[in-house]
């Protein structure tokens, strides 16, 4: 696939087969007995497979290399034990967590993070002593990330921070640090989902803070939210746009890295999931995010695992989730006895049984896994061939481009933000993001079920998606713009569960040649509760301000008012949105 970026975790991760870390010993804060020579990762194969990388990337690309290369960053899950406060899993009175997984509120670290912390202090040293056990195998770090996912003290392998204790961390830690022993790598703040990205930002970038010198970039992780963490292009897209508005706004450097640092779909794989829908959804639905998000203002894209097991694993914790190759040793022409899961997947079966194993070769191959492949034991699935598609051509050091397709469709630009109802659009398909507890935006080139919009008989707007084993699902589009996202999200569509869906109607302008869509039960004054399109910040990015827009309550008065040259047909909104 010709990646040019990679990232690796530091100490264990809920991916690896069980925890680890390159210095257990209680109170070594000089780290005498660090394990320079990061065995456990030379004895995984990991230090191998990262060199194998770096050399195929400049064998590859001679000119590119001079500059680019392969570029890895690295990432922290969890500190050793020894450096963390008790959880709530551990004994009263314990001095420190047992286990590296889960982690204590607002921070891991054992006594905070403080100047005179010296667990914290000892942890920075501990990161900067494994960017040079790494430098001294012959890989040299790109960047570091202060720590995977910190708003999240996860059952795995996990240490959190909140905004003003991650920028404490770096100001009085990491920092100084890393600009003593390794001024060229690079410090990557928050590394997490894309809701609260803006709000970090304000905090750690502001130039009177003091870590926002020695922060280089910002890691954003492309998930949807909540535990079923699918990837879309519009989801959190929004918040991207934000934030590539607010670096501008505070003056923040333009060499400031904008990277999705962590993308997979879950849970489970396509493979396992058996059926075509699946894998190929998953697949579009991937390139969706990669071009969305470049178009927004990113500057790479890391996908999460390179290569897991038919199931998604193995991950120590059952976190299963998705990647491009898949390692099915089993059906490998000429195995013999070898296990669909092999001694070290621990997770067994949590999704049922694994479809794929059931479909003969033939049956794969006609379904875009192709059998020379699976002839070794590997299982190529759809989502490879659609990011080489991206990965192959857009190299290190491209530019994105305004560029809208007017002509992809007969009625030009102005045809497709709605899906019209059971008739299939270029570009579309079932769409697993149309659930509940999902943003709604408006894209006028996308085409898949979740532009299919039904004004029911309660006058709720409904959208119809589907699970990830293509299990159709319905909501409704809620009343009240979500604090985080900045729009209106998908709710249930039962009033008596939660109350949160809005109730609608449908007000002709006939001298306007459109229509109002207006919130009924809402305690605001009507002519003030239209739905409105409103558009992205940082004028839309490559896409322009044609490009997209969120969904939200406004002045029915407003140039956002979104529904312009609507009809209704048996209760279907069959019209377009444009601005």
């Amino acid at each position: 696939l010709r990646y040019s970026l990679g990232r690796t975790h530091i100490n264990s991760c809920d991916f690896s087969i069980e925890s680890y870390s390159f210095d257990d010993t209680d109170g070594d804060f000089n780290l005498t007995n660090f394990d320079t020579n990061v065995q456990h990762d030379l004895d995984s194969g990991m230090v191998d497979m990262m060199l194998f990388a770096i050399r195929i990337a400049k064998e590859s690309f001679p000119k590119e290399a001079v500059e680019y290369g392969m570029r890895i960053v690295a990432s922290p899950w969890s500190p050793p034990a020894w450096m963390k406060a008790p959880t709530w899993e551990d004994e009263e009175g314990a001095l420190h967590a047992e286990k590296m997984t889960g982690s204590a509120l607002p921070t891991c670290i054992r006594d905070g993070v403080g100047n005179n912390s010296k667990y914290a202090k000892s942890w920075a040293l501990f990161l900067s002593k494994f960017i040079s056990s790494y430098a001294n195998h012959g890989i040299d770090f790109y960047g570091i990330t202060p720590q995977n996912e910190p708003e999240f003290p996860a059952p795995w392998d996990a240490c959190a921070y909140d905004p003003a204790s991650e920028g404490d961390f770096i100001a009085n830690h990491l920092g100084p640090t890393l600009a003593k022993s390794h001024p060229n790598t690079k410090i990557l703040m928050f590394d997490h989902n894309k809701d609260h990205v803006v709000q970090w930002a304000q905090m750690l970038l502001d130039s009177d803070h003091p870590a926002s010198k020695y922060i280089d970039g910002s890691a954003i992780h492309w998930y949807a939210g909540g535990m079923d963490r699918l990837l879309d292009g519009a989801q959190g897209n929004p918040n991207m746009h934000r934030m590539v508005s607010e670096l501008d706004v505070m003056n923040v450097d333009k060499s400031h890295i904008l990277l999705g640092s962590e993308a997979c779909h879950c849970p489970s794989t396509g493979y396992a999931g058996g059926n075509l829908n699946i894998a190929w959804a998953r697949a579009t639905r991937n390139a969706h995010t990669i071009l969305a998000d470049l178009a927004a203002g990113s500057n790479g894209f890391i996908e999460w695992n390179l290569i897991l097991d038919s199931v998604g694993g193995p991950n120590h914790l059952g976190n299963m989730c998705d990647s491009p190759i898949l390692a099915v040793p089993h059906r490998a022409l000429g195995a013999v006895d070898i296990p669909d899961q092999l001694f070290f997947e621990h997770a067994g079966h949590p999704f049922g049984e694994v479809h794929g194993d059931h479909k003969t070769r033939e049956e794969l191959n006609s379904e875009g896994f192709p059998a020379k492949f699976l002839d070794l034991g590997i299982a190529v699935q759809p989502m490879y061939y659609y990011v080489g598609h991206i990965t192959r051509f857009v190299r290190p050091g491209s530019r994105a481009v305004h560029a809208l397709v007017d002509e992809s469709s007969p009625d030009g630009p102005k045809s497709r933000t709605f899906r019209p109802q059971e008739q299939d659009v270029p570009g579309g398909g079932i769409n697993d993001l149309a659930r509940n507890g999902i943003e709604a935006t408006l894209w006028p080139c996308e085409g898949s079920t979740r532009q299919e919009w039904l004004l029911n008989e309660e006058k709720q707007l409904q959208v119809f998606g589907h699970d990830w084993l293509g299990v159709p699902t319905t909501s409704c589009l809620g009343k009240v713009a979500d604090k985080d996202m900045g729009g209106l999200m998908l709710t249930t569509c039962n009033m008596n569960e939660s109350g949160s869906s809005g109730l609608f109607e449908v007000v002709p302008i006939p001298e306007k040649h459109r229509v109002n869509i207006v919130l009924k039960n809402s305690k605001v004054d009507s002519k003030k509760s239209c739905l409105v399109a409103q558009p992205l910040m940082n004028n839309g990015g490559a896409y322009g301000p044609r490009g997209g827009a969120q969904v939200n309550i406004g002045s029915c008065g407003h140039s956002w008012v979104c529904c312009v040259i609507l009809h209704l047909k048996y209760d279907v909104l069959l019209g377009y949105f444009f601005h």
